[in-house]
């Protein structure tokens, strides 16, 4: 159907930008911006990220982008910040996802400190998450307080799977990807590395929560990442204490041997003294409540991202055409800047697939 012309809305639709009242700025990336976004039709909410062709192009990111959007086809999970709707028009690409109205646990973590329940709750949900994306075969690469967002109800959603990459067992990776603070011994050490790197990013982020500041942390790369591959964290002295158990058990996340990590097999994580307690069948039934709930009379947003679209955006977000003509082709003499920049344009127009989660059939 011509969507941008239609008043009625069927499920199965082309879905476009058309069909989403436009709410506030939430959150920026390195590759776009995120918006609370309602469904004209069907009243739910969700977040919009719009990312722009032009800048992806220019920092030869289109395949980040289209992988992204392909792995989160697939993913659906609790604790996942799960795709809803994927389409685009002349100028951006958009992905609708989940709303997480709750913020990100950067935004709590910076403002309060949390009981050691309170994390607890949350690193065993993050675990659930961990553990079935790499059942999906998919390694996340970037977990960190930024990427784990709250819903209002105070459950944790993993997100933005930019820098993820698609494993195969025995085939370890070697790229040096994600957040350097975040990164694990093996793969600062470039011997290759599987899922157990996202198990150590986990352990950065427990730490975090739990003594508000990171385990290893120093001005330069070089220092940063020799600091990482001694894999000798301290544990500060708090008040109230940190308990054994939860001493034990980020201990046991900063593990360097990968092997022997906490979360390198799913029994070493759920029988860890600390995470014993919890009914991890019930925990994803989410039938356990959140030691931590958001406040629902206050922003858990930075309120500065909104501002900036109004004041430095070049090109306010609307409706746009839905599909652009076929692109030219290349004057005869083109450089070779712009034949790879036509290349790219095309393949974001190929390659970035419209998606519909109500059409979907989730393994």
């Amino acid at each position: 159907m011509g969507a941008s012309q239609s008043t009625t809305y069927t499920p199965g639709d082309d879905v476009g930008l058309n069909h989403f009242t436009l709410g506030r700025v939430v959150g920026k990336g390195a590759f776009g911006k995120v918006r609370i976004v309602e469904h004209k039709y069907t009243k739910l909410t969700f977040a919009l990220k719009y990312i722009r062709k032009d800048d992806i192009v220019r920092t030869e990111s289109v395949r980040n982008i289209i992988r992204e959007r392909r792995m989160l086809e697939h993913l659906n999970h609790p604790f996942i910040c799960n795709l809803r709707y994927s389409f685009q028009d002349t100028q951006y690409m958009y992905l609708v996802v989940d709303l997480m109205s709750g913020g990100d646990l950067r935004f709590h973590i910076a403002r309060k400190a949390f009981t050691e329940d309170a994390v607890k709750f949350w690193i065993a949900e993050l675990g659930c998450a961990l553990r079935y994306i790499h059942k999906q075969g998919i390694i996340h690469r970037d977990v960190k307080p930024d990427n784990v967002l709250l819903d209002s109800e105070g459950h944790i959603h993993l997100a933005d799977f930019n820098v993820a990459s698609d494993y195969t067992p025995g085939k370890p990776l070697t790229s040096k990807s994600g957040s350097q603070p975040y990164l694990s011994p093996e793969v600062w050490a470039g011997t290759g590395y599987g899922p157990s790197a996202d198990w150590w990013s986990l352990g950065v982020l427990f730490y975090e929560c739990i003594y508000n500041k990171r385990p290893f942390d120093t001005h330069s790369a070089k220092g940063l990442g020799e600091l990482i591959m001694n894999a000798n964290p301290s544990f500060p002295v708090t008040s109230p204490p940190v308990s054994m158990p939860c001493m034990h058990a980020v201990s046991s996340a900063l593990e360097p041997d990968p092997t022997k990590r906490l979360g390198a097999t799913w029994q070493s994580f759920i029988d860890n003294p600390f995470f014993r307690s919890v009914d991890f069948e019930a925990l994803e039934r989410k039938e356990i409540e959140p030691v931590f709930v958001p406040s629902k009379d206050k922003t858990n947003f930075d309120a500065t991202y909104d501002l900036e679209e109004l004041l430095l955006e070049e090109a306010p977000l609307e409706a746009r055409t839905r599909r652009q003509k076929p692109r030219e082709p290349l004057a005869e003499g083109a450089t070779d800047k712009e034949i790879r920049e036509d290349e790219l344009y095309r393949m974001i127009e190929t390659g970035f697939m419209p998606f519909d989660y109500t059409l979907a059939a989730y393994t």
